[in-house]
């Protein structure tokens, strides 16, 4: 399927692994010129740089400023900004809601939630003087589903989902169209860096890393198809939902979970 997506300036936060590695590539397959902001650039992300019009902003989305500085780069570099995919987030597991004391709350709504918030402030004004464009924005299933252990993350997914709706309700008279992927567990490094949540898992369940990603995570958290997601298969649902192939959709929330949530 053509999506017309060639020459087009798509502007990725948090591109330099995991989801937002993925939806660059993907971007690139298909003749999309990525910016991509991150902290730090990976030997994959410099290998994509090799492959296809990918810009590399060392920024970090955390600050304040950190949005303003990656858009500004994209139009310096291209002119123009017609999709923004808002990836960047963090969340690191813990026994309980106890243990989250108010810095480790405002570092996850800052990174997950604030960083979307000021990227898609900075890149509408330039998505609307251009006639219209995409926002994507990367929630979660812990927006519904909001698991004890990682209540900070989920709630500033659940902020997230909102935004996308308030956004597209007042924008898409506009040309630019707001939407929403939800993905539950997916291999990145999310979960399989050292100490993330696939050995979280596997310490309570006494098994391996390896085999709670592929096992017991797909049985414990009841995912239909038995197995978790591959980054590429969010970043071609986001990538369809950038491109004006989905040019009548906008203010939806997409799941991409495996069935893993049961309700309509």
């Amino acid at each position: 399927m053509e999506l017309n997506l060639t020459d087009k300036v798509a502007v990725v936060t948090g591109g330099s692994k995991g989801i937002g590695l993925a939806v660059a590539e993907a971007l690139g397959r298909e003749g999309a010129r990525i910016v991509v902001g991150s902290r730090s650039e990976t030997p994959q992300l410099a290998d994509l740089r090799e492959r296809y019009d990918v810009t590399f902003v060392p920024v970090d989305l955390a600050r304040a400023d950190g949005a303003d500085l990656l858009i500004q780069a994209a139009t310096d570099r291209h002119g123009r900004v017609d999709v923004l995919v808002n990836n960047v987030g963090a969340a690191s597991p813990r026994a309980s809601f106890l243990d989250i004391d108010d810095a480790e709350w405002e570092r996850a709504l800052n990174l997950t939630f604030l960083s979307a918030v000021r990227a898609s402030r900075a890149a509408l004004p330039h998505l609307l003087a251009d006639g219209g464009g995409a926002i994507v924005n990367i929630s979660s299933v812990n927006a519904r589903l909001p698991f004890p252990t990682v209540v900070d993350y989920s709630a500033a997914k659940a902020a997230l989902s909102n935004l996308t709706k308030a956004l597209s309700e007042e924008f898409a008279p506009r040309g630019v169209r707001v939407n929403a992927v939800a993905p539950g567990p997916v291999r990145t490094p999310f979960w399989t860096d050292p100490g993330a949540f696939a050995d979280a898992v596997a310490a309570g369940a006494g098994s391996t890393a390896d085999e709670a990603l592929n096992e017991v995570v797909p049985r414990q958290m009841g995912i239909s198809t038995g197995r978790i997601t591959e980054p590429h298969e969010v970043a071609d649902l986001v990538v369809f939902l950038a491109s004006p192939r989905a040019g009548n959709i906008t203010g939806a929330e997409f799941l991409i979970d495996g069935g893993q949530i049961k309700t309509t």
